[in-house]
Order: C-alpha cells, then structure tokens, then sequence
C-alpha cells in the first residue's frame, strides 16, 4: 500500500523540535511551495496513468489549484523581496513526493487509482495539519499569512474531495 509517511515526517519536523525556532517567513515560504509542487507532480502523474474519469478530473483539480496558488506565492515573494529559503522540511517534502511518485509509477488500472487518491487523502490531511499548526501561526508578513489561509480553506475542500473520492474508487 502507498503511504504518506515521508510527507508526515517532514511536515512534523515543521513542529517539534527539529526547529531550534520556529520557521521564519522565508522557509514557510518554501515549504509550502514545495508542498504545491508535490502535488502538481502527482496530479500529472495520475492524468498520464489513470483512465478513470473521477479521478482524472480530481488530479485535474490538483494541477490547476496547486499550480495558481504557487504563481500566486511567487508573485508574493517576488513582490515582497522575499527569497523562499530551503530547508530541512523542504527537502522532505521534495524526496517524500520523488519517493511516491516512484511508487506509484508501478501500479497500474485500478490499483494506482486507489493508491492515489489514499495518498492524496494522506496528504492533504498532513499539509493542512501543517498550515494550521505550524505554517499559519509562525508567518510574520501579513500578506503571507493571508495567502496560506486562503490556501488552507482550498485544501481543506481539497481533502474533502479525496475522502469521498476514495470512498467511490475500486
């Protein structure tokens, strides 16, 4: 089965101790761009791969979302002057989501469908876990702040999706 454990790992470095402080805006900044990447990337991955409509139409989703709200990041730290800075919670991020999409590369039909969508319920419970707990609560800039709010309420509909998906997908 396709689990979300790298993903929750490096989210959870977000908020124990692994920070000797909390993360500063520029490494928020990062991680949940990171976070929209992943996600692109699995979306792609489920448009090449799945014949299945609803789940086509969910990685659809996946893509566009993630793929707006990281232009709208962009411009944001472009504006600000801001220069994203990486970090171990990144870097998780990046080698967790290269880890699954491997993994999901050797599933095929029905069970890549269903591994998935799992995974995208996994994730985005992980991500909005994240953004309330750790990523929201640390950003200084207004701005930023604002725009990962908005994200969240995305995600979370994102995530509600996943769940009833994956209740539909065999």
């Amino acid at each position: 089965m396709f689990k979300a454990i790298g993903i929750a790992a490096a989210f959870s470095l977000a908020g124990s101790a692994a920070w000797a402080q909390a993360p500063n805006d520029a490494q928020i900044a990062h991680i949940a761009y990171t976070a929209g990447v992943v996600d692109v990337a699995a979306g792609k991955q489920a448009l090449e791969k799945s014949h299945n409509k609803a789940v086509r139409g969910f990685a659809e989703e996946m893509v566009r979302d993630h793929t707006a709200v990281n232009d709208q990041a962009l411009a944001l730290v472009k504006k600000l002057g801001v220069t994203p800075q990486d970090n171990p919670t990144s870097q998780g991020l990046a080698k967790g989501g290269a880890d699954k999409l491997r993994a999901l590369g050797e599933l095929k039909g029905a069970a890549f469908d269903k591994a998935y969508v799992a995974n995208e319920v996994a994730y985005h419970k992980t991500v909005n876990g994240a953004l309330s707990a750790t990523l929201i609560p640390n950003a200084k800039n207004g701005e930023l702040k604002s725009l990962l709010q908005t994200g969240l309420k995305l995600f979370q509909e994102h995530q509600a999706h996943a769940e009833h998906l994956a209740m539909t997908v065999k």
